[in-house]
């Protein structure tokens, strides 16, 4: 892939993690919450001590932003704010993960 494409893609991240910050804005949290959490997807690699298979699964599954759209999604349905945090937070931090690859 080329640079500039490289860094278009980033770009791109860059936009949806600005996105969760402004959506976490929206709920009734404190601003510490989003950065307490931001890195908790990244619990998933204790599968890793299971097994790689298993490690990769969990990694991958939780680092998926479908993952977190569906949680938002939901949460925003049944009014739930639990379920919308964590959809932010997933989705987020996937896009984070990808701008610093």
């Amino acid at each position: 892939m080329n640079k500039s494409m490289n860094q278009l893609l980033k770009l791109e991240e860059l936009g949806q993690f600005l996105l969760a910050i402004l959506l976490f804005n929206q709920l009734d949290y404190a601003w510490w919450v989003f950065l307490a959490c931001i890195l908790l997807p990244d619990l998933s690699m204790l599968g890793y001590l299971v097994s790689t298979k298993i490690g990769a699964w969990m990694y991958n599954f939780f680092h998926h932003k479908m993952l977190g759209l569906v949680f938002l999604m939901v949460g925003l349905w049944l009014e739930h704010p639990m379920f919308t945090l964590i959809g932010i937070i997933l989705f987020g931090h996937a896009a984070m993960d990808r701008i610093f690859g």
